[in-house]
């Protein structure tokens, strides 16, 4: 199985979006007249984490994004820190671009906790909410230093062993879930030069000081009026259980999936039962 197959009878197109001044790489599919469902991935990700998905979303009726964020892949690398205000910023300006009012935001790790963002402060951009292993909530050291040490080693060394493992170190499953393909495209990505000069700016909330400024607190979680759906992996190696909870707790009227045998990228790893969840919560919000 490959990024290809999995797009199979998709017409779609990967271009770059003017965001701002801002080139944004994104995977676009999808009835012009549906709904917008934005997908943002995590820390040193890129669109491909979401191949799973595009075609049963598409099926639905939606109108599809997979975007590269704000300093990653081969989107554009402005040279400062990379704080959640800035990615939040970088969002609505590729909405604006693409002539979106209102989107309905899916977003893993990193991606969740931006989206999460732009919903408790522009609610009227934002028609549900997903927060797919939503990062944000903590400030775990163990965890930031295991995030930063891996990433650049990962990116810093011509070994693609090293990426392989940054990947292995996201899945339950990793044999499974993990292919060569998925590998080489995360290898080309860190070692271009512009990622690799990069690196300080994108890992900057894996820094103490920065990261506890950016916080998703209860506060900003109890602000969140949008449709909200929680999606978490039982053996998520980035975060435990209870902070899925605290999150399904905190914000009013939100759902709740747990998913077993799933680690930090449930959109992935347990894709034949998130997507019809998915699909069925935005159906049932839009």
């Amino acid at each position: 199985m490959t990024i290809w197959t999995d797009l199979t009878g998709l017409a779609f197109s990967l271009d770059y979006v003017d965001a701002a001044g801002v080139p944004t790489r994104a995977l676009v599919a999808g009835p012009e007249d549906g709904s917008d469902v934005i997908f943002l991935h995590g820390t040193s990700g890129h669109l491909e984490a979401f191949s799973r998905n595009f075609v049963p979303h598409v099926e639905a009726g939606f109108r599809c994004h997979a975007i590269d964020m704000l300093g990653h892949g081969y989107t554009g690398k402005p040279d400062y820190h990379y704080e959640i205000p800035r990615y939040v910023e970088h969002l609505v300006n590729y909405m604006d671009a693409q002539g979106i009012d209102s989107a309905h935001l899916v977003g893993e790790s990193l991606g969740g906790w931006v989206a999460g963002f732009l919903a408790s402060e522009q609610p009227e951009r934002v028609k549900s909410l997903q927060m797919v292993a939503a990062g944000g909530t903590k400030a775990n050291p163990e965890i930031m230093e295991r995030i930063k040490g891996s990433t650049t080693k990962a990116a810093m060394e011509n070994d693609i062993s090293l990426t392989r493992d940054r990947l292995h170190l996201l899945m339950h499953n990793p044999e499974k879930d993990v292919s060569e393909e998925l590998v080489e495209i995360r290898y080309a990505i860190y070692h271009h030069p512009d990622f690799q000069g990069n690196l300080d700016n994108l890992l900057c909330l894996q820094n103490m000081e920065i990261r506890q400024r950016n916080l998703m607190t209860n506060e900003r979680l109890n602000s969140i009026t949008v449709p909200t759906l929680v999606v978490w992996g039982a053996e998520n190696p980035f975060g435990d259980v209870p902070e899925a909870k605290n999150m399904h707790e905190a914000i009013a009227g939100s759902q709740l999936e747990m998913f077993g045998e799933c680690g930090h990228w449930p959109q992935h790893e347990q894709a034949e039962q998130y997507n019809p969840i998915s699909t069925t919560f935005l159906l049932a919000n839009d």
